[in-house]
């Protein structure tokens, strides 16, 4: 049964990431991949911020969590496109424009992530007063 939530959620996370690229149409940028760049950071931060409260505040069932991590967030990011752009850039001499997102890319992926855990693990605070 995990087979069919893994591939249905990999099929909505597919769909999703297909129309932000067509969505994510920046004019006069150029030839930076922002539609890739947006999905893949959004996915660092949308994976850490799940997998930390789902493990820690909500005790969400691991084939929940396999299917929409591995599904979802799994064919929603997109590491080969992140890599065939890198290199079609560089190919086409824009080496600068490439490190540049391959920097942002990189140092983005894991700062959304840190967010995403910081935000996954964030507790509320009961002012003084309530719940009495």
């Amino acid at each position: 049964m995990i087979y069919l939530w893994v591939g249905l959620s990999g099929i909505l996370g597919a769909l999703l990431r297909y129309e932000m690229g067509r969505w994510i149409v920046l004019p006069g940028v150029g030839l930076f991949p922002f539609g890739t760049l947006i999905v893949n950071l959004t996915g660092c931060l949308v994976l850490a911020l799940f997998y930390t409260a789902a493990t820690t505040r909500f005790k969400v069932s691991p084939p929940f969590r396999v299917a929409f991590g591995t599904g979802f967030i799994g064919s929603y990011t997109t590491f080969s496109t992140f890599c065939k752009e890198g290199i079609m850039l560089m190919k086409d001499g824009h080496a600068g424009t490439a490190l540049a997102y391959i920097l942002i890319s990189l140092v983005g992926g894991y700062v959304c992530a840190w967010l995403g855990v910081r935000l996954g693990s964030f507790k509320s605070v009961q002012t003084a007063g309530e719940g009495h």
